[in-house]
């Protein structure tokens, strides 16, 4: 059996107090990583490492910024460079939905900001001590529009394909230095972002939550949601040794 092992290892996870973010974290602490977490609420990041440190007893710890503010989202790369993080995973909420030729100006530029200069900003600060250890892992979350729009998502739609490109360019500028770049897709997703986009279009099409979801379960092959613990796997996969 395969053994994904992080010990040794320092992980930088974003938006990692919910959702996904917060099962990357938790997959990477139970490999043996220590773990860095990035989130805008202080309360709700506490409380997260008192439950890292149950699974591991390193020195987890964590560093607070607000993506709709650059400023904070560059203080807390920087002080979590500190700490030299091997493995950096790009995470955070997706854009509300809506019609891509009905959004206005302000929510790309905030989408864009929110994704792309962002996870650029973070990226940034961690290659230089990768660049020394000949070794990093990038993950990126970014979603299964990079393929195919998805209705009704328009602007996540366009920054998400944006995200896809960097991170496809950056992998060939930074694979002679031991560092990957991967991104994971995830499909509908068991999380509060997926309750809030199924409130939205139930609200918007006068249906039930019930109907909406069975609407889109329909569209799933295996005919069920996925769980955020899913793409953690396949994160704590790339960040290992394993995907060299």
């Amino acid at each position: 059996m395969i053994e994904i092992n992080l010990k040794g290892k320092t992980a930088l996870v974003c938006g990692s107090t919910a959702g996904i973010g917060w099962a990357i974290s938790k997959a990477f602490a139970t490999a043996g990583a220590k773990v860095i977490l990035c989130g805008r609420s202080k309360e709700k990041l506490v409380k997260c490492i008192k439950e890292l440190k149950e699974l591991n007893s390193l020195e987890h710890s964590f560093v607070i910024a607000d993506y709709n503010n650059l400023d904070e989202v560059k203080n807390a790369a920087i002080e979590a460079s500190k700490n030299q993080p091997d493995i950096l995973v790009n995470n955070t909420g997706g854009p509300p939905a809506g019609l891509a030729h009905e959004a206005d100006i302000d929510a790309y530029l905030l989408a864009f900001q929110q994704h792309l200069i962002n996870n650029q900003v973070m990226t940034s600060a961690m290659i230089p001590h990768m660049k020394a250890k000949q070794f990093g892992r990038v993950i990126n979350i970014i979603s299964t529009s990079v393929k195919a729009p998805l209705a009704n998502l328009g602007v996540s739609n366009t920054v998400r394909g944006a995200v896809g490109n960097w991170s496809k360019t950056i992998a060939n500028e930074l694979g002679k230095f031991g560092i990957t770049v991967n991104n994971i897709l995830p499909g509908a997703t068991a999380t509060g972002r997926l309750s809030s986009i199924i409130q939205n279009k139930a609200k918007k099409l006068n249906k039930t939550e019930e109907e909406v979801s069975q609407g889109m379960l329909s569209a799933i092959p295996a005919n069920r949601f996925g769980e955020p613990e899913e793409p953690a796997n396949a994160a704590a996969f790339l960040a290992s040794d394993l995907a060299s």
